[in-house]
């Protein structure tokens, strides 16, 4: 080899570590950033999470509630409109959620909708940092995501109409002594178009997905 070859090949050299060393910048920055993303990304799933295990929570006790009230349909609107649960119980819920993905309800950030819609708006932080430490300056950086949830009833109540009395009503027939009447059929419950009938002697109600419909919705709806 000559002495113009080596010179050339140790000059060379230090450009071929430079552009090792960039390469392995460039691998680095695209790592931090991905991981900060997958953290932002893993907010939103830990969000939508919470919303809908706050607002299926209520869902079913909507129809543990109604399956208390089940022989006196005067008391049904308040199940059938979906607004009777506790809502504590079911942002309890949420923060569960929350934390099977990473995550904390912001402040305590769980609130029911106002405005007409029944269901949960949630607010989660997440526990890692954006950066993980990898991106200086995000060490103390939380990713936070928001998302909601609404319950939809599916159901109609319409009693049966009451027959008007006849002019002449006929006299019932005696009944025996001790003998109590047999309580009537329940009808006139429709869910998702489908007709159910209760009966007081076994009284059961469709599951709690056929009673309600639980959805993640957006700000724009």
């Amino acid at each position: 080899m000559t002495v113009s070859s080596r010179r050339d090949s140790g000059q060379a050299f230090p450009v071929y570590i430079a552009a090792i060393a960039g390469l392995l910048f460039l691998a680095f920055v695209y790592f931090a950033f991905g991981q900060a993303a997958t953290t932002r990304n893993g907010a939103q799933t830990a969000a939508d999470a919470a919303a809908l295990a706050a607002a299926q929570d209520a869902r079913e006790q909507l129809r543990e509630g109604w399956l208390e009230v089940i022989l006196d349909p005067a008391q049904w609107d308040r199940f059938l409109k979906g607004g009777e649960y506790t809502a504590s119980s079911a942002c309890q819920q949420a923060a569960a959620f929350a934390a099977r993905n990473e995550a904390t309800l912001a402040g305590g950030a769980c609130d029911r909708l106002a405005g007409g819609d029944e269901g949960f708006s949630v607010t989660v932080r997440t526990t890692g940092t954006v950066g993980r430490s990898l991106i200086p300056g995000t060490e103390s950086q939380h990713a936070t995501a928001s998302a909601k949830a609404v319950i939809e009833p599916k159901c109609d109540f319409l009693p049966p109409e009451t027959p008007e009395p006849s002019e002449t009503p006929e006299s019932p027939a005696p009944e025996e002594p001790g003998e109590e009447p047999e309580p009537e059929l329940i009808t006139g419950l429709t869910c998702d178009e489908e007709a159910w009938t209760i009966d007081p002697d076994d009284p059961e109600l469709p599951s709690a997905a056929d009673l309600f419909t639980v959805r993640l919705t957006g700000d724009d709806e």
